[in-house]
């Protein structure tokens, strides 16, 4: 029936699809997208509290000691403050790395290169590169974006004529400036953390996998659905999991932690997806389909009861393919999603204390990320922001308007949350910048700050648009931006002087920078060099399972064991998130194609929780396949693991094959492959030690088993 088979797409898309067609009904709808994006969700009370205590501390310090760059430091206090308390505290302690190495990059360099104009240009497209591919590089955000954000506000301070000592000092400014508002940030996160101790991940998975619980339990049940429970569900799924998956992209964790937790984020994420649109079915639900659900709802309250307790959740068996045809098709899904929510945590070989940062089997610590020089990513996003951030120094020192060099800036600050960015987001950008900068920042000039007369008054202002801000930047990726916008608008107006700011004419310059930075953004990143988030979304996931191929192969003869299996371990989980951020994109991506796109968003987000869960159990096996120390395999063993892998590798690239539309290679040989990788390790433990090696190969088939039944279905959905 088709009313059943609609619901399969996500929320979001149905919510949209529903109610774009009709005109006559776009005030209601926005009406509706306001109230849904800025009703009260658990924790955002305290993280927007959060922020605004940050940069209202900031503020005041700044004002007080008229310390210049007070609107970069508040901007710096603010954004920093939203990301978790662990990524902020662990930012604190990149401060010294990342400030004194900007630092003495500045000003050794602009030593060097100021006395010939040509010398000091490409200087600064050169440090505007850097700072770019820095960015997107390191393995250290914190530091990076330290590194980036005090050499572009510091570049317009080196083209003023202006003694050289007073360039110097001003750096040191900003310098100082920002690591104030890094340290109070950073106390701010310790304070808040110690209210509420844990893993923040952590609780908001469990609260994800609790409403779901909840819902399905009032369904098995046969009784009414609980409204509270219906709209928790609905407010999850709107929110989405963009905020989750950030916080964990920037953290410090081990990488086995990052690839385990973010697989487990887009699977719960996914589980709740399904069931709010479970929501849209209104039907009535069968005794065996609430029997099922019953048994769902116990298998997911065991799995939140783990993950609160810090213990590696208990595998569960995937019964969704005896159950018999027909009933809810979304019900079938969640019984898919479950069972990989604990098989992620399978590569840690045992069930046992869960910790959040395994030191065994890690990389070795590195500065840079270990595609840093492989992926082309990279290198495109830093020309991008170059090429932007450059056009912008160019255009405002040949019409000789310093006034504007606000540009660059903005640059910078749309960059730290532009990977994968749609249209949706930059009209969102040039709205924030109107609202900021023209009505709260120049209303504010002309009808508000003639009135006050002291730092009070103006801390209330403050307090008041910085609480607006970030109550609009901590809702879902379909609004935030403008939150973040909004406040650099109206700082880059009140905050750069020690005074209250009484000009139109700076404000209005001020403005005209922001709009300019925002333009070149729009028109490099979406314009001259980019593609639709649909196109980009496949290509990517396509390039994703060739990759996948690729990493199961490894390690290949004459090539270095770890290298190579680290940069495509580094690029597949990058380029994993990045599908996800294309899919936010396609949904405001309205066109002719929009309908096509849309079933093409919903197919590849079902099939991402199987890749990732493919992804981080085959890491686990590389272990065997590289025989490292405890992981080795016999002779006979490892011929035969080659063979799985080989096989494994040729499903991968048939996969992609199919999506291209390229011909591929049959794929019948993959499960015998599998039965005579299980045959010869029965054959070695009957004629080894016993005991010790039945343990070690039970663990490997258990592996390989669930990489088998993964890939299989992965393969007949695509």
């Amino acid at each position: 029936m088709r009313c059943i088979r609609l619901p399969r797409w996500c929320l979001k898309m149905v919510l949209l699809a529903q109610s774009a067609p009709e005109p006559s009904r776009s005030t209601a709808w926005f009406r509706q997208f306001l109230k849904d994006e800025l009703m009260p969700y658990p924790e955002r009370a305290a993280l927007v509290s959060r922020m605004v205590i940050a940069a209202t501390i900031v503020m005041l310090i700044t004002m007080t000691f008229r310390m210049p760059y007070g609107a970069y430091a508040s901007l710096y206090a603010l954004t920093i403050s939203r990301e978790s308390p662990q990524t902020t505290g662990t930012a604190v302690k990149s401060i010294v790395a990342g400030f004194i190495l900007g630092g003495a990059y500045v000003l050794i360099s602009a030593w060097l290169f100021l006395g010939d104009p040509l010398l000091r240009l490409l200087w600064v497209i050169g440090s505007l590169f850097t700072s770019f591919y820095v960015m997107s590089t390191m393995t250290n955000y914190a530091a990076s974006a330290r590194f980036g954000y005090l050499i572009i506000i510091t570049v317009p301070l080196w083209d003023r004529q202006i003694p050289t000592e007073l360039r110097v000092e001003g750096t040191l400014w900003a310098v100082w400036a920002i690591t104030i508002a890094s340290v109070v940030a950073g106390l701010g996160a310790l304070v808040f953390g110690a209210m509420r101790p844990g893993d923040e991940l952590v609780r908001s998975i469990a609260e994800e996998l609790a409403s779901v619980e909840e819902l399905l339990t009032c369904y098995a049940a046969g009784g009414p659905v609980d409204d509270k429970a219906e709209k928790r569900v609905t407010r999850l799924a709107m929110l989405g999991t963009s905020r989750l998956r950030s916080n964990l992209r920037r953290s410090t964790n081990s990488g086995q932690y990052r690839e385990q937790m973010g697989a487990v984020v887009v699977l719960v994420g996914r589980l709740v997806d399904i069931a709010a649109n479970l929501t849209q079915l209104g039907i009535q639900f069968a005794s065996d389909d609430r029997q099922r659900m019953r048994a769902l709802a116990a298998s997911i309250a065991g799995i939140h009861a783990d993950l609160l307790s810090g213990k590696v959740p208990g595998q569960i068996e995937d019964n969704s393919e005896h159950e018999p045809p027909g009933g809810v098709p979304l019900l079938r899904e969640m019984e898919k999603t479950v069972p990989l929510i604990p098989m992620v945590f399978s590569c840690s070989g045992s069930i046992g204390v869960y910790v959040p940062s395994p030191p065994a089997d890690e990389r070795r610590a590195t500065l840079f990320v270990a595609d840093a020089l492989s992926n082309p990513d990279h290198f495109k996003f830093a020309l991008r922001g170059c090429i932007a951030a450059s056009l912008c120094y160019i255009i405002y020192n040949s019409v000789d308007w310093p006034g504007i060099s606000t540009a660059i800036t903005t640059c910078l600050l749309t960059a730290l949350s532009t990977v994968g960015s749609s249209h949706q987001k930059q009209a969102l950008r040039f709205a924030g910048a109107i609202a900021g900068g023209v009505v709260a920042g120049m209303g504010a000039q002309v009808f508000i700050l003639p009135h006050l007369d002291s730092i009070t008054g103006f801390t209330i202002l403050f307090v008041v648009v910085t609480g607006i801000a970030a109550w609009f930047a901590t809702s879902s990726p379909r609004l935030s931006y403008f939150g973040v916008q909004f406040a650099v608008g109206f700082y880059l107006i009140h905050l750069q002087e020690f005074t209250i700011q009484t000009s139109l004419a700076v404000a209005r310059d001020r403005v005209a920078g922001i709009l300019l930075g925002l333009f070149m953004m729009w028109l490099v990143f979406d314009q001259l060099w980019g593609s639709s988030a649909a196109v980009e979304m496949r290509r990517t996931f396509i390039s994703n399972l060739r990759s996948l191929g690729q990493f199961v192969r490894e390690p290949l003869p004459g090539r270095d064991k770890t290298w190579r299996s680290d940069s495509l371990r580094e690029t597949i989980n990058t380029n994993l998130d990045r599908v996800r951020s294309m899919a936010d994109g396609v949904l405001f991506e309205l066109g002719p194609s929009w309908q096509g796109d849309l079933s093409l968003r919903s197919r590849i987000l079902r099939w991402q929780p199987q890749l990732r869960a493919l992804f981080v159990t085959r890491i686990a096996l590389l272990k065997y396949r590289l025989q490292l120390p405890g992981f080795e395999l016999p002779e006979p063993a490892r011929v035969a693991q080659k063979e799985f892998d080989d096989r494994l590798a040729i499903m991968l690239d048939g996969m992609a094959d199919r999506m291209e539309g390229k011909p591929h290679e049959e794929t019948d040989h993959f499960e015998d492959a599998f039965e005579r990788l299980e045959q010869t390790v029965r054959t070695c433990c009957s004629e080894g030690p016993k005991e010790l090696l039945t343990a070690e190969m039970q663990t490997f088939l258990a592996l390989s088993r669930s990489i088998e039944n993964v890939t299989i279905s992965l393969d007949q959905e695509i």
